[in-house]
């Protein structure tokens, strides 16, 4: 769980200092004969392969690091997520791959247990950064997540959690709208916005890690915690809980809520760009999202969804309505959005790991990651600087942003850190065979608990 009660500063001179000897630590852990990484740990060439950050913040968060390593050029190399792990595969074995390269826990994108043997240990490193007690400096849900047997595999810049709701508030205002507290509500909600011809809400239900997303709120609005309970085994799918959750995911698509073809639509980038174009009011995101909120990146991200001459709207996160009743509502679920990891075969291993442990490690890097709000930091006490921060409506979105931010990141409920490749497949399966009709609610709930005893 993360806390923001801490602080402890790193400072430019203190970090810079200490940049040789974190690359030579983290050469001895990772090779384990005791031999130093290749190249300078304050000078060189690297390349960092990720489907996140975006351009924007990916630039913001490299000239940062130049402020204090001038010397160490790093190209960001973006790559889709949907191809990631195929990309990656053969290029961390080669030396013509990334120096460094992006690592998610769980069963996600660029998992953790498939790209541990190409990176090397990150132990010895953020110790000479932060000391021998870093784990309680950083937050557990990143380190737990990112860490495979004893090895540190990557270092977790932030987490991301899911679970709530992000709406156009200029679009509620325009027609008078409230937010949706209830499902019955969320349905009137959505009525009302086709009625007068915008969009209600919209999800990209064919990329199932969303529909998951979608899912494990549900479940958390029915019985907090239940989700992750079932994935390790501890409470069994057959209970009843589990059925109503299927039948509410259900109701979604049969009381409008999910708009017509929904399983036919990608989150990314078919459903995002609806809603970036102003053509729905609502979708399912994270706190990612927070980053729309700010001016530069809420244009650049509806030019790329097709909008010429873009005006840029408020957004503000809600709770994900009481769909159960229950009253178990603002509860969040997430993991490390992502880990830097440094490859085995980098021949600027040195620079690499100056460059992931300022990253991760240090105030200044931390800062940086605060204030593109794409991500919640790692580092105890660090909090983005709301004031320098451009927001689009400052006067509506700040305190709503900060108090989500907290609520978000002090939750160590987990998003997919839990959930192995063959219950994401199972769920996958499901959830979307529930709504094209090729399975039933019991054959989703059996296939999912064959999983589970599977791994026993």
């Amino acid at each position: 769980m993360m806390h923001y009660s801490r602080n402890f500063p790193m400072t430019r001179r203190s970090f810079g200092g200490l940049a040789a000897a974190i690359a030579i630590a983290a050469g001895i852990g990772a090779c384990g004969g005791g031999q130093e990484q290749q190249g300078s740990a304050t000078a060189g060439d690297i390349t960092w392969w990720g489907w996140t950050p975006d351009a924007a913040n990916a630039a913001k968060i490299i000239e940062a690091f130049n402020q204090e390593f001038p010397d160490i050029h790093v190209e960001f190399v973006s790559k889709p997520i949907d191809s990631y792990d195929s990309v990656l595969s053969p290029a961390i074995t080669s030396k013509d791959g990334p120096d460094v390269f992006n690592v998610a826990p769980g069963s996600a994108n660029g998992g953790v247990q498939t790209f541990e043997a190409g990176a090397i240990d990150l132990t010895e490193a953020v110790t000479a950064a932060l000391g021998d007690d870093w784990k309680s400096r950083l937050a557990s849900i990143g380190v737990d997540g990112l860490t495979v047997g004893d090895k540190l595999v990557g270092l977790s810049p932030g987490a991301v959690y899911s679970g709530g709701l992000w709406v156009n508030q200029d679009l509620f205002d325009e027609h008078g709208l409230k937010h949706p507290t209830t499902l019955d509500e969320w349905k009137s909600v959505c009525e009302a916005f086709r009625a007068a011809g915008v969009g209600g809400f919209v999800q990209g239900a064919g990329q199932h890690a969303f529909d998951m997303d979608t899912f494990e709120a549900i479940m958390e609005n029915i019985r907090p915690g239940s989700y992750v309970a079932a994935a390790k085994g501890e409470i069994p799918f057959s209970d009843p809980i589990f059925t109503q959750g299927l039948e509410i995911w259900q109701s979604l698509f049969d009381e409008g809520i999910m708009q017509d073809g929904a399983i036919g639509l990608q989150q990314y980038p078919d459903a995002n760009n609806m809603f970036m174009s102003g053509k729905y009011a609502m979708i399912m995101m994270g706190s990612w999202y927070t980053q729309y909120a700010v001016k530069d990146a809420m244009v650049a991200a509806m030019e790329a969804a097709g909008v010429s001459n873009p005006e840029p709207f408020t957004i503000l996160p809600i709770d994900f309505p009481d769909v159960a009743g229950t009253g178990n509502i603002g509860g969040y679920f997430g993991d490390a959005d992502y880990g830097v990891a440094v490859s085995g075969m980098s021949q600027q291993q040195a620079a690499a790991t100056t460059f992931v442990t300022w990253l991760a490690a240090s105030s200044a890097g931390q800062q940086a990651i605060a204030d593109t709000l794409n991500d919640i930091p790692a580092l105890e006490g660090v909090t983005p600087d709301w004031d320098a921060i451009d927001l689009v409506d400052p006067e509506v979105q700040k305190e709503s942003l900060q108090t989500y931010t907290e609520q978000a990141g002090g939750s160590s409920v987990t998003r997919f850190a839990d959930v192995s490749a063959d219950l994401n497949s199972a769920y996958r399966d499901g959830l979307i065979g529930l709504i094209a009709g090729t399975v039933t609610i019991e054959e989703v709930l059996s296939a999912l608990q064959a999983v589970v005893d599977s791994e026993r």
